[in-house]
């Protein structure tokens, strides 16, 4: 990952760099092509007003002989007008020609013809009649041309002589001479922007693995699991940023939870694997016993009913299972309806008459008169009583008493259970809702199938609702509560 993201990095940096380099290329050739300008206007304009000395502001403002007629002028102004141009040459090679309103050159700086004969050619009759419409009211020019395939600059400014404008001063030169100069002005620049470029992108690879350093971590530690280890934990010391290091608690949290699924899963399926092994084992046992004769004719009925009971254990077992199971799948459903709770619990109470009278004990209700309507699952509601009901018959002595009740507090039904049994020690509460838990910790001992709780609080988990066990305090027994909404 850290190898791909790496050559994006570079891929941008390099992206970058060539888009800085365009643009500054770009600015500064025609930042350096403006200020070339100004220079050459700022070179005319002295020129111009050197030439309008020589001139000493007279109508005749033939500048002397020019170059075309081989004489030559020594005078102070003409020496430094001279010397202007060459100077101008030689710092921007470029050609100057003074030039009368009419467009006849009045003088074409003979440095500049010597040195560069050829470059006479470039300003030519046409330009100058066309500029000199512009400079002649007074205004400068600055352009860029084309001739013969080469592009040059040319500035032009008013010669001013006796108050007038008396003609022009051009000044031309090449634009490669610019450009050139904005290249050279470039490496620098682009040097700067190269080596910020490495040292930002340097300093976001660094940056960036120290991120995906700990997401690399966490991806390893999800391969990991995918394979079934659940023992691995992702690094939760500080982290780059909070949301890689909430991240990685988040991970950790979710393996713990995964870890203990898995181990409860473990155990599910030995504890599993005894319930149904403990009853097979025994019938198989007695079937073979009385096959081979080890178990005589006379002791038949008596083995039988135990090969009976055990039977009924077993389907009593896979039915709690598949109970256990369809609540559990994602797609179990309630079918709620509004129904009186009371007269739900006085169902189940008759149906449970012949187990009462069998060992003499006593119900006591304690109901309200009028209906309790609540909205729920009904025949959910009733596997809860009928489960909670039967453990208090099963584990309360014969002649003992059990005393169901119902309470309304603020639009909260609660059921309660209550038997005078045998109760359930301190060190067993915590675990009376896990599956096949009873009083010796992993096995029914062939009074159930340790499952009933388990159901009885899966069904009210998918109501929204809560089954607890309550401390009788100094009575004997148990008591189990669970809640319900009333119905609006």
């Amino acid at each position: 990952m850290f190898g791909r993201i790496m050559a994006v990095v570079v891929a941008v940096i390099v992206l970058l760099t060539s888009v800085l380099s365009g643009l500054g290329l770009y600015t500064l050739t025609s930042r350096q092509t403006a200020i070339r300008q100004e220079n050459l206007r700022a070179e005319a304009r002295e020129i111009a007003y050197l030439a309008s000395l020589y001139s000493g502001g007279s109508s005749t403002y033939t500048l002397g002989t020019s170059l075309f007629s081989g004489s030559a002028q020594n005078t102070v102004a003409l020496k430094h007008l001279r010397w202007k141009a060459a100077q101008v040459y030689d710092e921007y090679g470029a050609y100057i020609a003074i030039v009368d309103r009419s467009g006849q050159v009045m003088d074409n700086m003979a440095v500049t013809y010597e040195k560069n004969p050829d470059f006479a050619k470039t300003l030519n009759g046409k330009d100058i009649y066309e500029a000199l419409l512009t400079i002649i009211g007074g205004d400068e020019i600055s352009i860029r041309r084309q001739v013969d395939g080469d592009w040059y600059f040319t500035v032009g400014v008013p010669f001013v002589s006796g108050g007038l404008v008396r003609g022009a001063v051009f000044i031309q030169t090449p634009a490669q001479e610019i450009e050139v100069r904005a290249g050279t002005l470039l490496l620098p620049v682009l040097g700067v922007v190269l080596g910020f470029c490495i040292l930002a992108g340097g300093a976001l690879l660094l940056y960036l693995r120290r991120i995906l350093h700990p997401i690399s971590v966490l991806s390893g530690a999800a391969k990991a699991m995918s394979e079934g280890n659940f023992s691995v934990r992702a690094p939760e010391g500080k982290a780059t940023c909070p949301e890689i290091a909430e991240l990685s608690a988040s991970f950790n949290t979710m393996a713990e939870k995964l870890s203990q699924l898995e181990e409860s899963r473990r155990e599910f399926v030995a504890n599993v694997s005894h319930e149904l092994r403990s009853p097979i084992t025994a019938i198989s046992g007695y079937v073979e016993g009385m096959r081979d004769g080890t178990i005589g004719q006379e002791d038949y009925p008596q083995y039988l009913t135990i090969v009976s009971d055990e039977t009924t254990r077993l389907k009593n077992l896979i039915g709690d299972l598949l109970k256990l199971s369809r609540l559990e799948k994602a797609d179990a459903t309630l079918n709620k309806t509004n129904f009186d709770i009371c007269e739900l619990l006085s169902r189940v109470l008759l149906h449970r008459t012949g187990d009462l009278e069998a060992k003499k004990m006593d119900v006591e209700c304690d109901f309200a008169p009028e209906p309790c309507m609540v909205n729920a699952d009904e025949s959910r509601i009733e596997q809860v009583a009928v489960n909670l009901l039967d453990n208090a018959i099963k584990f309360t002595p014969d002649g003992g008493v059990i005393r169901m009740s119902v309470r309304v507090n603020q639009g909260i039904c609660t059921v309660i259970v209550q038997d005078n049994g045998v109760g359930i020690s301190p060190e067993d509460r915590p675990h009376v809702f896990e599956r096949f838990y009873t009083a010796d910790k992993a096995h029914t001992s062939g009074k159930g199938t340790g499952l009933g709780l388990s159901i009885c609080q899966r069904i009210m988990e998918m109501h929204g609702q809560k089954i607890t066990l309550m401390d009788t305090g100094d009575e004997a027994g148990a008591a189990f509560a669970f809640t319900l909404d009333c119905a609006k």
